[in-house]
C-alpha cells in the first residue's frame, strides 16, 4: 500500500509574524492552486486555440491570483 502525502510549503524570511515562517498559508495556498489549476488549464488550453491572450490569462489565474491571494491572506 502507498502513502499519499500531503504538500507541505515553507515560507521563510517574511516579516508576517514573530517566528518570520509560513507554513499554514503557503500550503493552503498551494492546495487552493493546484484544484484551481485542474480546472482553469484545460479551459485555456481550449480558448488559446481561439484567443491567445485570452487563454493565457486563464491558464496564468492560478499562479497569478489564487496563489498569492490565498497564502497572503493568512499570515501563519
Amino acid at each position: 500500500m502507498g502513502m499519499l502525502g500531503v504538500p507541505i510549503c515553507v515560507q521563510c524570511g517574511n516579516t508576517d509574524n514573530p517566528c518570520r515562517c509560513k507554513v499554514v498559508g503557503p500550503t493552503l495556498g498551494f492546495l487552493a492552486f493546484a484544484a484551481a489549476a485542474v480546472v482553469e488549464w484545460p479551459v485555456g488550453a481550449l480558448v488559446y486555440c481561439f484567443k491567445h491572450m485570452k487563454g493565457r490569462r486563464i491558464m496564468a489565474h492560478p499562479a497569478t491570483v489564487i496563489y498569492p491571494s490565498v497564502t497572503n491572506a493568512i499570515p501563519i
